[in-house]
């Protein structure tokens, strides 16, 4: 059985069942499950094997033994769970007063989620880097090394971008830091894959071990890019008792170019990365990059488990065409219905910092991400996505048509713009929702009159309006003559087509925005159509009455 690489797969407990019930567990022995999974004990077999730490203590048996630690070892100091993983009860101390609350906080933490409360502090280092590398072993002595990997790009101790090899290092320092993690594999006769973690000191440059993650890692894919491997396979043959001797395993000499990978997560990176959960009504993974998934078109995310839906992995001969791969898979990469941080990892790839290798464990605290879409704070009475012409000639398979009601103030919104006729925009229906803009983006209103005001003053309908970031229009009750008004922006909106065409059908539950009217809540991505420039006369503005004309003809 292949615990994968969650919790599972460092629970001892379960390990011992298995093999106690006659079923290979595929990953390390129990023993090495309970040394490895407890840091304070990984310290103690690092420090015999000759390997720097960094300063700090035993388990700790109370906030003011923490304190007389923290004061001794000097602030910064960070307080750590000893069991678990993930990032998990890991809390910084920048001085002694928050040394009790915060020990009490990690002790809470580890013993909610691991079962253990125990804990230890070590000195921070304010400009780290993680960088990890990957072990196998056979259980009887022999450890090889597949390279390391850099994991600086965290966010609350959560990796969100990693790749091999690890940039800015030298020759001598790779293999320093590669003959460290198997010094410490070989002490306790490691079996299976596993990692042995480090922080790098980017000012002294000089690596400091942090703990072992005795299972396979999620970023395994990128080290099995560069070295033409299949970690699991290796796991599976071990476990068999299958695999030849380690220095006979087919892999390169070397790594062979550089791999990125993105992790994708359900959250909304503008709401303080805020899960999201719900049905994925299209899914389309890059055709041009490795992507480990579990969705697909049709699967229900669950608000239950970790957040990641998926691995994008970029592989490429150097860094800064992996890179360059890794933000043209995202750009193709869709997952409509629920909320991602696609966009997030694209602008981190995409920054100055990035480029140069110039980040540490700290550098998300302070990165600035504006996504472009608009978050519906009211959803009015009924607001749908709708395009024109809309979804027609289905009448055969028992779809009507759909589409806007006033295709002609649709349309006539899209030209303003400068758009194509075919973009899609919100139709409101007799009272109007209630919007706030996360991006700089041109707009118009057409149809019936709503009230419409932007940060509280009128904007006029009929003629483009530039909203700022941060703004928020509202809309009211229609007054004087139609029910229906139109919102259009520039560049159009970023929804899926369904049997050709993004307008919403209530009834069948498919196209537009979930296949329903915008709820409160709900987060509307702008699109990238290219925009000419726009051009309208006054006399082209329909006047919109309480008097229809209608045309009859005999029917069949």
């Amino acid at each position: 059985i292949h615990p994968g690489y969650g919790f599972l797969s460092e629970n001892a407990g379960f390990a011992k069942a298995c093999e106690e019930a006659g079923v290979a567990f595929i990953g390390p022995t129990p023993q090495q499950l309970e040394t490895c999974g407890l840091k304070h004990v990984c310290r103690d077999i690092a420090r015999d094997a000759g390997v720097p730490l960094l300063e700090g203590s035993k388990l700790l048996e109370s906030a003011e033994e923490a304190l007389k630690t923290a004061v001794e070892v000097g602030f910064p100091v960070i307080l750590k769970s000893s069991a678990g993983g993930g990032g998990i009860g890991m809390q910084i101390a920048n001085a002694a007063e928050e040394v009790p609350s915060l020990y009490d906080q990690v002790r809470r933490l580890s013993q909610s989620n691991f079962g253990d409360p125990s804990l230890f502090l070590e000195k921070y280092i304010v400009r780290a880097r993680h960088i990890e590398v990957q072990v196998f072993g056979d259980g009887t002595g022999n450890v090889i090394s597949l390279g390391e990997r850099d994991c600086s790009v965290q966010r609350r101790n959560q990796k969100v971008i990693e790749e091999t090899p690890a940039p800015g290092l030298n020759d001598e320092e790779r293999k320093q830091i590669a003959d460290a993690a198997i010094r410490i594999a070989k002490s306790v006769n490691y079996r299976s894959a596993g990692t042995v973690e480090f922080l790098w000191d980017d000012l002294d440059r000089q690596f400091y071990f942090l703990e072992v993650n005795a299972r396979l890692q999620v970023e395994h894919g990128v080290t099995e890019e560069v070295w033409g491997i299949d970690l699991v396979e290796w796991m599976i043959r071990l476990a068999a008792n299958e695999l030849p001797n380690l220095e006979d395993l087919p892999r390169s000499e070397s790594p062979n170019g550089h791999a990125i990978q993105a992790r994708i997560y359900a959250e909304d990176a503008n709401k303080n990365f805020q899960p999201s959960s719900g049905l994925v009504t299209e899914f389309v993974a890059p055709d041009d990059a490795r992507c480990d998934t579990w969705i697909r078109s049709g699967t229900e995310v669950p608000s239950f488990y970790d957040p990641m839906v998926a691995k994008v992995i970029s592989h490429r001969p150097d860094r800064e065409s992996a890179i360059k791969g890794l933000e043209e898979a995202l750009s193709k990469f869709a997952c409509h219905g629920i909320e991602t941080n696609q966009a997030y990892v694209s602008s981190i790839l995409s920054s100055e910092a990035f480029a140069e290798a110039s980040i540490t464990t700290r550098f998300l605290n302070d990165f600035r991400f504006k996504p472009p879409t608009i978050d519906v704070l009211d959803p009015g009475l009924e607001t749908t996505v709708q395009d024109f012409p809309g979804r027609i000639g289905m009448w055969d398979v028992g779809v009507p048509p759909s589409g806007p009601f006033d295709p002609l103030s649709f349309r006539l919104g899209n030209q303003l713009l400068g758009n194509e006729e075919d973009v899609a925009g919100l139709e409101m229906a007799v009272r109007g929702p209630k919007l706030k803009f996360n991006t700089d983006v041109a707009v118009c209103l057409t149809g019936a009159d709503m009230n419409a005001k932007l940060d509280g003053k009128p904007i006029e309908r009929f003629a483009p309006v530039s909203v700022k970031a941060g703004q928020v229009l509202k809309l009211k009750d229609v007054s004087g003559p139609g029910q229906r008004a139109y919102l259009l922006l520039q560049g159009g909106m970023d929804v899926p087509t369904y049997l050709g065409s993004r307008s919403t059908f209530r009834l069948g539950k498919f196209g537009g925005h979930g296949g329903r009217a915008l709820k409160a809540g709900d987060v509307l991505h702008l699109g990238t159509s290219p925009a000419s420039v726009p051009s309208l006369s006054e006399t082209q503005v329909p006047e919109l009455t309480n008097n229809w004309e209608i045309r009859v003809v005999y029917g069949p």
